[in-house]
């Protein structure tokens, strides 16, 4: 939820209206609530099949297991209950993306769309890859709109950039990486599976520097007009969140180390909303 409030605040520069605080948490919410269980409804018969050769890593140090992974998979909802929690939710997020901005409703859509056809690429091509990073932009995209609703075509651009290759290296890739074993198993086809550890700390690197060096440009584009400080601290917060943790990964070529660069990079649209609300607080 963080990465959208990021990127809306990035723009407009201030806190917009209480209304539209409220209700865009609300929308968020709904909206990344309907888009996860959208996947475990679609993936709940791979899921299955993962968890039946050993895949699940619940009980291990990794911040997407940190709740129930895949309950419809794991038997504590049936796919019914599965597939009206997904609707239910969505419901509510394309009544909220509605009254926040028509557009945010044909960008949300568009999201779920997404994350259907990536689900469905898994046993058929590694540039799946691609469709995820452009699914995790959508709730930034939109938040943009939400607060207004003709901002700049080049601002969009770069967070759109920034965003995709941040969850390319540092939340799809080591997430994939993680699943290396289960995946080989079931032939599916992901970047760690089809070029192997080396190359694919190679893209991990190359996308995170690329997402690092991209967050200056969204940052000199926004209206919150950034101190050349607040500048090195975003590099400082993607040295520490990023790239350390990609090159203890590049170096070791181990599971673990691929699944603290997951964790790690999660909390980086968190550090970086911190940061924009930091400078919206102060005088400079």
């Amino acid at each position: 939820m963080a990465t959208p409030a990021a990127a809306a605040l990035l723009w407009l520069g201030s806190i917009p209206p209480l209304h539209i605080v409220v209700l865009g948490l609300i929308t968020t919410f709904a909206g990344y609530t309907a888009v996860y269980a959208l996947n475990d409804v679609v993936d709940h018969r791979i899921d299955r099949e993962k968890l039946g050769i050993g895949g699940d890593r619940c009980s291990e140090n990794y911040l997407d297991a940190v709740m129930v992974r895949h309950p419809i998979a794991q038997g504590f909802l049936s796919f019914r209950d599965g597939l009206i929690w997904a609707v239910a939710w969505g419901a509510l997020a394309l009544v909220g993306a509605y009254l926040l901005n028509p557009v945010c409703v044909l960008i949300f859509l568009a999201g779920c769309a997404l994350e259907a056809v990536y689900c469905l690429l898994l046993k058929i091509t590694h540039f799946r890859t691609l469709v995820s990073g452009a699914v995790k932009t959508t709730g930034a995209v939109a938040a943009v709109y939400a607060v207004d609703p003709n901002p700049s075509v080049v601002f969009l651009i770069f967070v759109f950039l920034w965003l995709f290759f941040w969850e390319i290296g540092g939340q799809n890739v080591p997430n994939d990486w993680a699943d290396i074993e289960e995946d080989r198993r079931l032939m599916a086809r992901t970047i760690p599976v089809i070029y192997g550890p080396d190359r694919a700390t190679i893209i991990i690197m190359a996308t995170l520097i690329i997402a690092v060096l991209l967050n200056i440009p969204v940052l000199i584009l926004s209206r919150a007009n950034f101190h050349p400080v607040y500048l090195l601290a975003a590099l400082c917060i993607g040295l520490v969140l990023l790239l350390l943790p990609a090159m203890r990964l590049y170096n070791s070529k181990d599971r673990a180390d691929a699944m603290a660069l997951f964790n790690k990079s999660s909390y980086y649209p968190l550090s970086m909303l911190l940061l924009v609300v930091l400078r919206i607080a102060l005088p400079f």
